[in-house]
């Protein structure tokens, strides 16, 4: 089962965390990218192409140093760009541009390999099926 990760934020209030806006380490955002692991990447095909996205990491990069992704059974090697946290604003987790996914050709993508660096030094690592992030 997906966990959205507004509920995860709201849980975590609730038991006293962190608010919001403290979400910029990597101690507090391993939390939320662990629960919420099944939703790290989603596939679309759209105009042509396989179309990765990586909105729901990019959203939670404050506490990243990289991300990196492999396809098709490749390491994760490829490192994604991401825009810099916005510390010292209300949001440091907003994203202002619109560079939330990877585009490949049509039908190529059967698996994703996704490799996250915390700040911390620290790693986590996953792999995906094709199946299981396809959203039509």
């Amino acid at each position: 089962m997906r966990i959205r990760a507004a509920f995860l934020l709201g849980l975590c209030l609730a038991a006293g965390g962190a608010a919001a806006q403290n979400f910029t380490t990597a101690a507090e955002v391993r939390p939320v990218l662990g629960m919420t692991r099944a939703n790290w990447v989603t596939l679309r095909e759209y105009n042509g192409r396989d179309l990765i996205y990586f909105s729901h990491l990019l959203a939670w990069r404050c506490g990243l140093s990289e991300i990196r992704y492999g396809l098709n059974g490749a390491a994760a090697q490829q490192v994604l760009k991401m825009e810099p946290c916005h510390e010292g604003s209300a949001q440091p987790n907003a994203l202002s541009g619109d560079g939330v996914f990877v585009a490949a050709p049509p039908g190529s993508v059967a698996s994703v390999r996704v490799r996250l660096i915390y700040d911390d030094g620290g790693s986590d690592e996953a792999a995906f099926d094709r199946a299981d992030i396809l959203r039509r």
